[in-house]
């Protein structure tokens, strides 16, 4: 399997097959949404449309980075949303930098968001399609965050049905700016058990897997439901 490892800027073209990764905390936040019952995750491209989608379907979940602000039902931190009852429910999600990245390939013809949660299952759907050619998007800082990085290495490894030990590529994440700033507060939003729930390794069985559905990117688990 071909690899490439890119950041959201170096996308110049859809590539065949793409995996979007943010480990903190986009897609783990997606993943814990999906374990809570949410039936799917509608990418929002940005705030604007993200109230408007909730002011359209008031029944559905709008979430977004930082603070609780109005319009929006839930904050992007997985620590908060494990509470959450989500059964049945369409979540709106828009961040920084995961929904960013799924949007700037939405024209592939597979599209995957991951972290460590769902990494087997990633790496899984990646063996049963037999992807010749995979693109990870390495979402944070441009392409620079570690923890993502580190998790897209981890799941291209495991694509290739080689045994992986995680523990290296978890240090690197632990290390991360953006595990340090969810440790330290600087970011808004943010529960205690944010960082040791977005190292979880794969917390949870299925994959997800982002298609548009009309003018708007879905993203739906794939394999068990949990």
């Amino acid at each position: 399997m071909e690899t490439r490892f890119l950041g959201i800027p170096d996308l110049f073209e859809a590539p065949s097959v793409a995996v979007v990764v943010d480990v903190m905390r986009a897609f783990t936040v997606a993943a814990w949404a999906f374990a809570q019952g949410a039936e799917k995750i509608v990418l929002a491209e940005s705030l604007d449309e993200a109230r408007a989608l909730k002011a359209r379907h008031p029944d559905w979940a709008a979430l977004k980075d930082g603070p609780p602000a109005p319009g929006f039902d839930l904050v992007n931190s997985p620590g908060l949303l494990r509470s959450v009852d989500l059964g049945g429910r369409t979540v709106v999600q828009k961040t920084t930098a995961g929904t960013v990245g799924a949007l700037a390939v939405k024209d592939a013809s597979l599209v995957l968001c991951a972290g460590f949660v769902v990494a087997e299952a990633t790496a899984r759907l990646l063996r049963t399609r037999k992807s010749r050619s995979v693109t990870f998007v390495v979402t944070g800082e441009d392409g620079r965050a570690d923890e993502d990085l580190a998790c897209a290495q981890y799941i291209a490894r495991r694509a290739t049905g080689a045994g992986t030990d995680p523990a290296e590529f978890l240090r690197r994440a632990a290390d991360s700016r953006a595990a340090a700033e969810l440790a330290e507060g600087v970011r808004q939003g943010v529960h205690p058990d944010d960082v040791a729930l977005c190292l979880e390794v794969d917390r949870f069985p299925f994959a997800m897997v982002a298609t548009l559905e009309g003018s708007l990117m879905v993203l739906r688990p794939w394999g068990e439901s949990g």
